[in-house]
């Protein structure tokens, strides 16, 4: 069926962390499913309980109604036309109430009992799989620890004889165990599709048939529609059984083929050793000194990839650089307490002691393994399907024509459209923080959050192990230059500036922990991949041993950016109070001037009034001081509007 994913029960011998790691999604997938599933059933429960309770009321109320003329009522008396009236509808709600009665029945048989079934045995069946599982490769482990342990100078053949044993025995458990283990998590995907729909459709059908009981105007097209989901649950059923005695007849041919490879050292003369093999990957034991003469053998998974040798815990889910072996020697040593002893010895003198104590084996296309790996390890802290970016790409190409002369004399980008520019400076030039160093650029990925250091440290691993995988060892230098407006990333020869980031969207950096060479930082910007407006992209660089001096660099140009916005801010509020100031002072001058002026006309109009001016009547009219006052306000608002 298309969109099921299958686990591959042709690798469970083999035992890859990558097998582990897969194991690991579809046992999650497991757990949200039995959870959802749990959540499913007790609503469905509901329904089941309140029609039970709707039967029962419906047939008590059909019961009461026929008791009706058995009741004596104090005042009701002897009424025939309601106590047939009440038989009637006794008739018709005991006709509902077998109806419910059968609706109850099939829901507990279309509805209930398929997702019961579900419940009780497949998902406890995985869960003790699972168990069974875990214990067969706790025992398969101590087995192969035992055989590890093996002596060669000390060697008894009846201890020998016992461990090879138990280790078949061990390895044969875990073999079955993981297969059927595998199966019965493939076929979960198809069980739990059915477990959906066939509850739903059963309750569907129950409720159609419920309707037409008393009616038989049924909806046709949603009659085609339950068709129609009934005849996808056939396909899904039979598709499933074809797939599952595929898996049957897969896992009996497997247990026949691999029986003798359950022993840990195959006859050579049967299984011959490929030599022409481009990848090795297995089991190995390494040792690890613990003090000055005692040491411990640890168990890892190792493969080549390329030049390099990988490691790879069992809860891994990518590789890690071991050590570079093109430049290597490889020699077998005797060990006292170890067999098949061999040792790489590096250019520059380290060695490393390895026991092949497991087969190896070759690996297939590399692409669609990294591929699954980044699946799988974007989501814990990055974003999910998020690409890393190993090169720096320059938003807008700035190879003018000789520019790169002028950018070196100067260190200033020179104005394409032949104007001086003299009267504006460049952002640095007024920085007070000037510093210079060189990096690498490693690359950058989008993250989740931004406010934690382990941001910074989960991406320097995830890239690294990513350039590791693709066999990307090509870097771009160039020199980082910090100041208190931004950061910016200048090309080395032309002195071009490819990137700048600015100093306020540089939330987050940090160095590594035990590699001072690495540092990294995140840049919150507008317009990411995610529904918000704001996204964060972390940029990781290698330095010559200057990562904590770039963080210290970056935290300075920081504290004086702050400060110097605070005494901006400062500086404007003292500006404002001084405008605010300057302009009652107007105020208070404009003031004093009116009223200087309405005296003057005061005294002009008193003046202007001291000659006698007789009235028609001989008399003499005298203004008072009121009325003076109005007088010389109405000049003065004439006055005003004749300006205005």
């Amino acid at each position: 069926m298309p969109g099921i994913d299958k686990l591959p029960i042709e690798e469970t011998l083999e035992d890859s962390p990558q097998t582990r790691s897969l194991l690991g999604v579809f046992e999650e997938d497991a757990t949200a499913i039995s959870n959802y599933m749990n959540q499913l059933y007790q609503a469905m429960h509901r329904i089941y309980d309140a029609q039970n309770e709707l039967s029962a009321a419906t047939h008590l109320t059909s019961k009461l109604l026929k008791e009706y003329e058995k009741q004596r009522f104090p005042l009701g008396g002897d009424d025939e036309v309601m106590s047939s009236t009440l038989q009637q509808f006794s008739k018709v709600i005991d006709e509902l109430s077998s109806c419910h009665a059968v609706l109850s029945t099939q829901l507990a048989d279309a509805m209930m009992f398929p997702i019961t079934q579900f419940k009780e045995r497949d998902l406890k069946e995985i869960l003790t799989l699972k168990e069974v599982f875990q214990i067969a490769s706790n025992d398969h482990d101590a087995a192969i620890n035992r055989y590890s342990r093996l002596s060669k100078k000390r060697e008894n053949d009846k201890v020998k004889y016992e461990v090879i044993e138990d280790v078949y025995t061990s390895r044969k458990k875990q073999h079955q165990t993981m297969m059927h283990y595998f199966c019965a998590l493939n076929t979960l995907q198809y069980k739990k599709k059915i477990a959906l729909l066939e509850p739903l459709l059963g309750y569907m059908q129950a409720q159609i048939s419920f309707f037409k009981m008393g009616s038989e105007n049924l909806n046709e097209q949603l009659e085609e529609f339950l068709t129609n989901i009934g005849t996808s649950v056939q396909n899904v059923r039979r598709e499933m059984d074809s797939d599952v005695e595929t898996m049957q007849q897969t896992i009996e041919d497997l247990e026949v083929a691999s029986d003798p490879l359950y022993v840990p050292d195959p006859d050579p003369m049967k299984f011959p050793v490929n030599r022409n093999l481009t990848r090795k990957a297995g089991y190995l034991n390494a040792r690890n000194k613990t003090g000055l003469v005692s040491s411990t053998w640890d168990r890892q998974f190792y493969f080549t990839q390329g030049g390099n040798l990988m490691s790879q815990a069992r809860g891994d889910v990518a590789g890690g650089l071991a050590m570079d072996i093109d430049n290597c020697s490889v020699m077998a040593v005797d060990c006292e307490d170890r067999r098949y002893c061999f040792q790489i010895t590096s250019f520059d003198g380290k060695k490393q002691s390895r026991p092949p104590t497991a087969r190896t084996s070759s690996s297939g296309s590399l692409g669609s393994e990294s591929t699954s790996l980044a699946a799988l390890s974007l989501d814990s802290l990055v974003a999910p399907d998020t690409p890393i970016q190993f090169d720096i790409i320059s938003p807008v190409c700035e190879d003018q024509p000789g520019q790169a002369k002028a950018s070196s004399q100067g260190n200033r980008r020179t104005n394409p459209f032949g104007e001086s520019g003299g009267g504006t400076k460049s952002e640095t030039e007024d920085s007070i923080l000037h510093q210079l160093f060189i990096v690498r650029f490693l690359g950058s990925m989008e993250v989740k959050s931004d406010d934690n250091p382990d941001v910074v440290y989960e991406t320097m691993r995830q890239i690294l192990a990513a350039r590791a995988i693709h066999n990307i060892f090509r870097m771009t230098e160039s020199h980082l230059l910090v100041t208190c407006d931004c950061l910016k990333l200048i090309d080395p020869q032309t002195q071009v500036t490819r990137l700048t980031f600015p100093l306020p969207s540089v939330v987050l950096y940090a160095t590594h922990q035990e590699n001072k060479r690495l540092f990294g930082f995140v840049l919150r910007t507008s317009g990411g991949r995610s529904e918000s407006n704001l996204s964060s992209v972390c940029y990781i660089f290698e330095s010559n041993n200057e990562g904590e001096k770039i963080c210290d660099s970056v935290g300075l140009a920081k504290q004086i950016a702050l400060h110097a916005e605070l005494d901006r801010r400062a500086s404007e509020k003292q500006k404002e109070i001084e405008r605010v100031k300057e302009k009652q002072q107007k105020e208070l001058s404009k003031q004093k001037q009116i009223e200087k002026d309405l005296e003057e006309q005061s005294r002009l109009i008193a003046a202007s009034s001291r000659p006698n001016q007789a009235s028609s009547e001989g008399q003499f009219v005298v203004l008072s001081s009121s009325q003076s006052e109005e007088s010389d306000l109405g000049e003065e608002g004439k006055k005003r509007e004749s300006e205005a």
